[in-house]
């Protein structure tokens, strides 16, 4: 057991080796910095074999100790996986250099030009849970922006991103710049988190990703700025006027694609007008998928309609469901009366990540898209799109929902601050 005094020293010791890292990276040249994205990328690939053997172990583990097939899958790297975390290095690699852009510049009456431009942050505590895949991305994302970053991961992925990380270290120092600049925390305590957190000089931005219990922790306990991400309440609105088809087909996507992830569908919300019929076959397309079914009052009632000695397997929705983020194959359902109604539904429960509404009627669209207060809105389309990936973005670090700095899904400029510099021929201010 190490003590928490040799702890601390352990993970600020990290933090000033990303900081000193920081400089270098932070100067680097955008090819510099590509050809190290490159070489990660094939050290990926090259020590795969150990990877893999890492994660599987800490798959069975998580199995042993009873998590949910969901969670797991969150956790799994297979060979596919691997080749996409490597193809989103690439795609960043490929992506314009963000530091150094002039952002916005205006001269003076007196001659004095000021330009406001894009610089890194300097190093990012990226706190995280299973999924391994954070690990490459954060690493290739704050590379490319010229920051250095230390990586938290959970205790579930500890030999996954052990492995994970030599691997993009190795990748770096090979390319030339500081393998400092890519820091893992080694370590499964708590304290780890706050120490990190809690390093004001050292560490200059906090990312927590992973459910409400982490983010929350982190939020509270941080005393370096913080970027809230990640915990995804997602709805599906289908409207009086939607195409029925079409919803049959966003709402299957929106929960069953990827259950374990923040921006799955977690409850459905029906308007009345749609009718019992259409309720009851996309309910047996959904339990067919292995979804189990929470449902009102209403929706209970539909589902007994014309259905032998009711249906059972149709559990009352409660209160918690509402606001619960199942990450899994666990579906709330609602019936509302009106548009208004589900947009309220929306304000009182959602997490301000991801909505979408299903309807043909362009103004309905345009009121959902309107009013509703989250991160990515979508009219007519899963809500499994907001992806740094699916946006073009190369990969992402983060999903924020709140609305300073950055909101939505994070690529390269959201991981840049900016300075302003002026350009003068000896002005002086009277």
């Amino acid at each position: 057991m190490i003590s928490l005094t040799e702890l601390k020293e352990e993970v600020l010791q990290q933090a000033q080796l990303a900081k000193i890292a920081s400089k270098q990276v932070g100067t680097a040249t955008a090819e510099q910095k590509n050809r190290a994205l490159l070489a990660m990328a094939e050290k990926l690939w090259a020590r795969r074999e150990a990877i893999f053997a890492a994660n599987h172990l800490d798959v069975e583990e998580a199995r042993a100790t009873g998590q949910s097939e969901s969670r797991i899958d969150r956790l799994i790297l297979h060979e596919k996986r691997l080749k996409d975390m490597m193809e989103g290095l690439r795609q960043v690699s490929v992506l314009p250099d963000p530091v150094g852009e002039v952002v916005e510049s205006f001269t003076r009456a007196d001659g004095l030009r000021i330009e406001r431009v894009r610089v890194p942050i300097g190093v990012i505590a990226m706190v995280y849970e299973s999924r391994p895949n954070v690990t490459a991305d954060a690493a290739g994302l704050a590379l490319k922006t010229g920051n250095a970053v230390i990586l938290r991961g959970g205790k579930e992925a500890l030999r996954t991103n052990r492995e994970l990380v030599a691997a993009l270290r190795e990748g770096l120092a090979g390319s030339g710049l500081s393998a400092e600049a890519i820091q893992f925390i080694n370590r499964t305590e708590r304290d780890s988190v706050d120490i990190l957190i809690q390093a004001r000089g050292l560490v200059d931005l906090a990312i927590p990703r992973g459910g409400a219990g982490l983010i929350g922790r982190v939020v509270q306990h941080a005393q370096v700025p913080v970027i809230e991400t990640g915990v995804g309440n997602c709805h599906v609105f289908v409207d009086a006027k939607a195409d029925l088809g079409m919803a049959t087909e966003v709402i299957l996507n929106a929960k069953t694609q990827r259950p374990s992830v923040c921006n799955a569908m977690e409850t459905l919300l029906v308007h009345e007008a749609v009718g019992p019929a259409w309720m009851r076959q996309i309910v047996e397309q959904l339990q067919k998928r292995g979804v189990e079914i929470r449902g009102c009052e209403q929706t209970r009632s539909w589902l007994e309609q014309g259905a032998e000695g009711g249906n059972a397997t149709i559990l009352p929705a409660g209160e918690e469901d509402w606001a619960d983020e199942f990450l899994d194959l666990v579906l709330a359902i609602k019936v509302v009366k009106t548009l208004d109604e589900a947009i309220e539904h929306i304000d009182r429960y959602g997490t301000k990540h991801s909505e979408a509404i299903v309807t043909d009627d362009v103004q309905a669209a345009e009121t959902f898209l309107r009013r509703v207060d989250a991160a990515a809105v979508y009219h007519n389309a899963s809500t499994r799109f907001t992806d740094g990936f699916e946006y073009g973005f190369g990969a992402e670090i983060g999903i924020s929902t709140q609305k300073l700095h950055a909101r939505g899904p994070m690529g390269l400029r959201e991981l840049t601050s900016y300075k302003y510099i002026g350009r003068g021929t000896g002005q002086v201010r009277s």
